[in-house]
């Protein structure tokens, strides 16, 4: 039965992006297909084998240490603020990125991570049907962030047609950064973050291949990567220290936000009808959960806990998760917690036009213009991604 779920999921899904297709007469099934393929192949590896197991655990181990290193500094400026055994979410979630984001500038000051995003953006254009170009970005995007990606294609961003820009854009909202992937780690299962990751690669192309698809002429298709401006090896990492301190500060300030609003309204709901906001949205979200493969009886729980990660963010959903996991199938944790690994909710709109805007006013514009069917697209992606994984899990 799963899998006759998982079927009308995946037609579900594609039929969604048809309707907002730009030309579906240059629609090309073949890549679509291929990488539907691909994208089952990795889930079962991922999640269904030893070699996914030692992969995963490798991966989670290696970003476990890479904690405890950020906990010496925290540690050092922090230590003593919170009790012993307590696990303050700013200290122990936020700060380590401040470290993680340091690692990922010396890997672009060495040009470690430029040759490792061009060399997989040029391999994946081989398999997506789609340029070079579009093909960086999206690997670059899961590298260096959905804003500081359009800073390595700024040479190219002006001369961009609409239909180019808005897939280096949807790329952007469909990943993650691996600056945050820590943190996620701390709050949802490593292989449930390490699949989404892999799998929503291949499902920005597809998305975006249904609803913009077109045709990259060999001599549009030039891959130039911008250079950063030359620094010293001590003021890049100053650089790369603030700008991870930033992100920190600004999720925090975001959660602060939004889990107050969340419970403000939750409560007024609650007072005037009796059930709380998010689980009025979870009975609009229940039908989507379904086609993913929740079991009908916790659809709505699903559904609301899909809702807040796209009003909010994936932070604020992943809090909600921890609250009720407990009441979860061990499926229904994995399929929604592949679903909450991606950056599509409506504040992303806001950072990428903002980003794009910064560097070309008239593309920030075209985006903006776009920004609604941006964010349908990336949340396509992830529907897309909970409906592959539920085929194996």
């Amino acid at each position: 039965m799963k899998y006759i779920i998982a079927i009308i999921g995946l037609l579900v899904v594609f039929g969604l992006a048809w309707i907002a297709s730009n030309n579906r007469k240059d629609v090309k099934f073949k890549p679509i297909i291929i990488m539907v393929v691909i994208q089952l192949i990795l889930s079962f590896l991922l999640l269904n084998t030893k070699f996914g197991f030692v992969m995963i655990t490798a991966i989670a181990n290696g970003f476990g240490k890479l904690l405890e290193y950020a906990n010496e500094g925290i540690n050092f400026v922090f230590g003593g603020l919170a009790n012993e055994g307590q696990l303050p979410f700013f200290l122990n979630v936020l700060l380590p990125i401040v470290f993680i984001s340091v690692l990922i500038g010396i890997l672009q000051h060495f040009k470690i991570l430029p040759f490792i995003m061009k060399g997989i953006g040029i391999v994946l254009s081989k398999i997506n049907g789609m340029g070079r170009l579009e093909s960086y970005n999206a690997v670059a995007s899961a590298m260096v962030g959905q804003s500081e990606v359009f800073i390595t294609v700024k040479k190219q961003l002006g001369q961009l047609p609409e239909h180019r820009l808005y897939t280096l854009c949807a790329s952007a909202m469909s990943t993650v950064s691996m600056s945050i992937v820590g943190a996620y780690m701390t709050m949802i299962e490593p292989r449930y973050v390490v699949t989404a990751i892999v799998i929503n690669l291949f499902g920005g192309f597809i998305i975006a291949s249904i609803i913009n698809p077109y045709t990259v002429d060999d001599k549009e298709d030039i891959l130039e990567v911008q250079e950063e401006a030359k620094q010293t090896f001590f003021e890049m990492i100053g650089e790369y220290i603030m700008d991870g301190f930033k992100v920190a500060i600004i999720v925090a300030a975001m959660l602060i936000g939004f889990v107050a609003l969340i419970a403000l309204i939750n409560n007024v709901f609650d007072m005037a009808l009796g059930m709380s906001f998010q689980e009025i949205i979870g009975y609009a979200f229940a039908p989507i959960a379904i086609i993913m493969g929740v079991p009908v009886g916790e659809s709505v729980t699903a559904g609301g806990i899909m809702a807040t990660k796209l009003v909010t963010n994936e932070f604020v959903a992943m809090i909600e998760l921890g609250k009720v996991e407990a009441e979860m199938s061990a499926r229904t944790l994995g399929i929604i917690s592949v679903f909450l690994v991606s950056f599509a909710n409506f504040s992303s709109i806001g950072i990428i036009a903002g980003a794009v805007k910064g560097l070309n006013e008239k593309q920030g514009n075209t985006v903006a213009r776009f920004g609604l069917k941006l964010l349908y697209g990336a949340t396509l992606v992830s529907v897309l991604s909970s409906v592959i994984v539920s085929f194996v899990l």
